[in-house]
């Protein structure tokens, strides 16, 4: 399903702008998608907020903040909770492919937090993993533009993602 939701954004872009930053301009905005992390198991819905700096007409620098995944786990009469974090901090670059559209990359750092709490136990680790990613851009005014992306977080963790990107 991952796949051909990529695929679909994909060729949508194939069909007919930029990030909907100007250069020297910032942007931000808010996204929502659906993760994958295969130690665990599943999907699970992600969601989180972006602000970037456009300075120059097809290069801009973006730090985000997602919530990639949380489950809670019941059985036995015990529960527990498990929960991603992702900070990130990126390079993007453009390309216009229409008057509306551009496809851009995404290249960066990101650091992952996990917790996993259970009973009143409480563990934390984090790691910091190479962050690359593909996404299509769309126009709506000057101002704001929609977009969806293919986020590879790490071998285990990838993220499909929508969202609106304000420009100020």
């Amino acid at each position: 399903m991952f796949k051909k939701i990529a695929s679909a954004a994909v060729l949508l872009g194939a069909c007919s702008a930029s990030i909907a930053a100007q250069p020297g301009s910032f942007y931000a905005g808010g996204e929502v998608g659906r993760s994958k992390i295969t130690d665990v198991g599943g999907h699970e819905t992600s969601f989180g907020g972006f602000v970037g700096y456009g300075f120059h007409p097809n290069f801009a620098v973006e730090l985000g903040q997602r919530r990639l995944f949380e489950r809670d786990f019941r059985g036995s009469g015990m529960g527990a909770n498990m929960r991603v974090d992702q900070t990130s901090l990126s390079l993007l670059g453009s390309q216009p492919i229409g008057e509306s559209f551009s496809v851009y990359g995404r290249l960066g750092a990101a650091r992952l937090q996990e917790r996993f709490s259970s009973d009143g136990f409480t563990n934390k680790d984090s790691s910091t993993k190479a962050l690359y990613g593909v996404g299509l851009s769309y126009a709506i005014t000057p101002a704001v533009a929609a977009r969806v992306e293919v986020q590879k977080i790490s071998q285990q963790a990838s993220n499909l993602s929508t969202g609106l990107s304000f420009q100020f």
